[in-house]
């Protein structure tokens, strides 16, 4: 993702998230610690033409990442394009050596549960009235990951 992206975004963001979007101090702030020596973000998106259709963000510190967010556009539910950005989102968790990816989702969303799932995240646990002004309960989940460079850091 880079600053052109962030209003389409944002637009996206607003559709699906209306009561709790992130604003644009958020991603300009998630940006900025995604370049140069010592990042610790990656946010990536997705286009169809000129149409941005989805995006994510991991966030990594030491051995722990978090998906801070992913999304895809309605007209793309059920595409694959989730599973896609999650893989590109654990692609970099990879890179940035961590042992475990941890993330979010709401409660009712069980679709994005079903997808997590899939990938090996397991539920670890909920974080009561989450998600504001609505007051909606997080389920936290957790992947392990098989990253043999972690694995040399632990026991090295």
């Amino acid at each position: 993702m880079r600053w052109w992206d962030i209003d389409p975004v944002l637009a996206l963001e607003k559709d699906l998230f209306p009561d709790d979007a992130w604003s644009r101090g958020m991603f300009w702030s998630e940006l900025a610690h995604a370049r140069g020596v010592g990042s610790s973000r990656r946010y990536v998106v997705a286009y169809e033409g000129e149409r941005l259709v989805g995006y994510g963000g991991l966030a990594a510190s030491g051995d722990l990442a978090d998906v801070q967010t992913i999304a895809a556009a309605r007209d793309h539910w059920g595409t694959g394009l989730g599973a896609r950005l999650l893989t590109e989102l654990l692609r970099h968790a990879t890179a940035f050596e961590v042992a475990e990816v941890m993330l979010e989702v709401r409660v009712d969303n069980t679709r994005a549960q079903k997808l997590y799932e899939r990938f090996g995240f397991e539920p670890i646990g909920f974080r009561r009235g989450y998600y504001q002004p609505g007051n909606v309960d997080a389920l936290v989940m957790r992947l392990t990951t098989t990253n043999t460079v972690s694995e040399e850091k632990k026991h090295g």
